[in-house]
């Protein structure tokens, strides 16, 4: 994320020879120079642009009211500040203090979802690297060593073959941010469609989001594959389709057939889980009846992530 110039503005500490440039003409400046340095990496500069100045005009476009309602929307009303907050720019109380400024109405499921930040962060001081080990056993049905423990090749290369995942990939790798749904939808693929250990995908997630936060990252990977709540997350293609307003779908080559997605939730709990007494594995039904309650549950996944997740 390259930072915007701040002219006049110094920083706190003098420049040392032999130190990165810190300042430049243009974006297109700073590109240059990174590809001299990082001739073998691949991509470009992220889209999402840094600093001081565009986290505040980010704060001016909060919209608190909207936010509760919307969120879980790909094109709904969020944030987009978890960048800013990740790397210093913005404070959470900052954050707090202008979703205040905007509406004390109907403001308090964003500040909820600030507070769960504040939370993770508490929680990875007390914990440490522990945050890498399951917190609970698993309620999949399955043992830690039925899942893999690497990212296979189609899925870090965005090539699984469904619409939706590959677009989440390549969004991924383009920008360095997702919505903290599609980060859920992902997470969830690879867990338990793909068997894949949920430290591999922290891992991958940590390597490409601008906002890759251990805390935030790592508890909502746990908490889609129960390790870190008492129930699996889920979802079937109607969850995925409502939510992305069927815009991966409709373009999807599995969309007649072939879909893993396109079940009931009584279906793909069969498939996906061994049966555990007393336990069923969360759907996104409980979502759309109202799953912010959920949120007062230990490990509830932060939409602030990012996140998310949740990524987060």
């Amino acid at each position: 994320m390259a930072s915007d110039s701040l002219a006049g503005v110094p920083l706190a500490w003098p420049e040392q020879p032999g130190e990165l440039p810190r300042r430049f003409n243009s974006r297109q400046a700073l590109e240059a120079e990174l590809q001299q340095l990082f001739p073998e990496a691949p991509g470009a500069l992220s889209p999402i642009r840094g600093g001081r100045r565009q986290a505040e005009l980010l704060l001016q476009r909060l919209q608190p009211e909207r936010y509760a309602k919307g969120r879980n929307f790909l094109d709904g009303p969020v944030t987009r500040l978890s960048p800013y907050i990740r790397h210093g720019v913005l404070t959470l109380a900052e954050v707090r203090d202008a979703v205040f400024a905007r509406s004390r109405q109907g403001s308090e499921k964003l500040i909820n979802e600030l507070g769960w930040r504040d939370y993770w962060q508490r929680l990875w001081q007390q914990l440490g690297d522990g945050i890498w080990r399951d917190q609970e056993e698993l309620k999949t049905g399955h043992s830690a060593a039925a899942y893999a423990p690497a990212i296979p090749a189609d899925i870090a290369e965005g090539r699984t073959g469904l619409a939706c995942m590959d677009g989440f990939i390549a969004d991924l790798h383009h920008s360095g941010w997702l919505h903290n749904h599609a980060r859920m939808w992902l997470a969830a693929y690879l867990v338990h469609w793909r068997r894949i250990r949920w430290q591999a995908g922290a891992q991958w997630f940590l390597r490409h989001l601008l906002d890759g936060d251990p805390a935030s990252n790592n508890l909502s990977w746990q908490w889609v594959a129960s390790s870190f709540s008492h129930k699996p997350y889920f979802f079937n293609r109607g969850n995925l389709e409502r939510y992305s307003n069927g815009s991966f779908c409709r373009s999807c080559a599995l969309r007649e057939q072939g879909c893993p997605f396109e079940a009931s939730y009584e279906q793909l709990e069969a498939e996906l889980f061994a049966p555990m007494p007393a336990i069923r594995a969360v759907d996104n039904r409980s979502r759309e009846r109202g799953q912010e309650r959920n949120s007062a549950r230990k490990g509830a996944p932060s939409a602030a992530l990012s996140r998310p997740a949740r990524r987060r």
